[in-house]
């Protein structure tokens, strides 16, 4: 197992904003569920929680196509909380654009504005915003590369000038308004050697969007970051992982609450990629042995321990919302991360330190 310094992880909480449901198993409207989602990361906030970030969608399933129009929002009604996208699909964004925004919520928060960036795990934003996919990999190699440039030249306090193929060329380009203080920018992979190595060569943080499988098999690939690092002669980085998780106050309630809205939404993204349907099987190994931190207080705060210490975490990050679970239960599982889990993980850690 790895040192670990308990009190210097950092514990986020995401969400896709999912369309949630009502009580009775409603859908709610999109516009009810962003409101939501916005109660969420202000609770999140007076319970203790480091960072709250929000991911971008174009599908009727997800309520949220624009991260930062929300992440304004809830910047003026918390005070501690950083406020990061999870993720932003950058191959279909400007970086210009995008930087000019985070930019304003980096004013707007008093500096607690990140961006984590991606190629995203859907496609429908490319017919929707002008672009081939034929131009994947080219797309988010030179996005990333120019959001660098630009990350770069703000802190130099320079303009930019930068030549691709994706979109038009700056020279000498000065880009407003400048950041106060740098925006931490990471660049979230699904578990290829190659996304990782281009993370360490932009020199940003490494997010694992972790959705399945035993947490451990993912440590080649925070080796592997590492070792990139250490070649390119960067200072050491840090690396974060995102997870499934849900808490409630007894392994058996947290699974029956859970368990239809997690069958639904694998049984609506399974039809769009060909993967069987789901069993209850699979939801249990996802439980015992694979990536999803759910059951009591007690259970995710062992598991957590277990992931951190297995992959060398810097910051772990559960994804609370799957499918049209009720804002509800959500709201119980925040509480319960923020003032039971995240001090018990702690608890753990430190014990096992001794």
């Amino acid at each position: 197992m790895n040192a670990i310094d308990p009190n210097a992880i950092e514990f986020g909480l995401d969400t896709f904003g999912d369309v949630q449901s009502d009580l009775d198993g409603n859908l709610l409207p999109h516009a009810q569920v962003i409101r939501n989602v916005v109660e969420e990361a202000v609770l999140a906030d007076e319970v203790g929680i480091d960072v709250f970030g929000i991911g971008e969608h174009h599908r009727e399933d997800y309520a949220v196509p624009a991260p930062e129009m929300l992440l304004s929002n809830i910047a003026a009604r918390t005070q501690n909380i950083r406020l990061t996208t999870s993720v932003i699909v950058l191959s279909s964004n400007d970086p210009v654009r995008l930087y000019e925004q985070f930019s304003t919520l980096q004013a707007l928060s008093d500096g607690r504005a990140e961006m984590t960036l991606g190629r995203g795990s859907f496609t429908e934003s490319f017919p929707l915003f002008g672009f081939s996919m034929r131009d994947y990999e080219t797309l988010f190699e030179e996005k990333l590369d120019l959001t660098r440039r630009i990350l770069d030249a703000d802190a130099a306090g320079e303009t930019v000038t930068w030549s691709g193929t994706t979109r038009a060329s700056l020279e000498n380009q000065g880009i407003w308004p400048p950041a106060e203080t740098p925006i931490p920018t990471w660049v979230a992979v699904g578990g290829s050697p190659e996304s990782v190595i281009r993370a360490a060569r932009q020199r940003m943080p490494l997010m694992l969007a972790i959705i399945g499988g035993a947490p451990a098999r993912f440590r080649p690939y925070v080796d592997l970051f590492h070792q990139a690092n250490e070649q390119i002669g960067n200072e050491k980085l840090p690396v974060g992982a995102h997870f499934y998780g849900f808490v409630a106050e007894t392994d058996e309630e947290a699974q029956e609450k859970m368990y239809p809205y997690w069958e639904r939404v694998q049984t609506l993204v399974g039809r769009d990629r060909g993967w069987p349907a789901p069993t209850p099987d699979q939801f249990y190994r996802e439980i015992h042995h694979g990536a999803m931190h759910l059951g009591s207080v007690e259970t995710v705060a062992q598991k957590t321990a277990n992931s951190i210490q297995a992959l060398g975490l810097d910051r772990f990050v559960f994804k609370y919302s799957n499918g049209p679970i009720p804002h509800e239960y959500s709201m119980d599982a925040i509480r319960l991360i923020g003032e039971q889990v995240i001090p018990r993980v702690r608890e753990i850690l430190t014990e096992r330190a001794k």
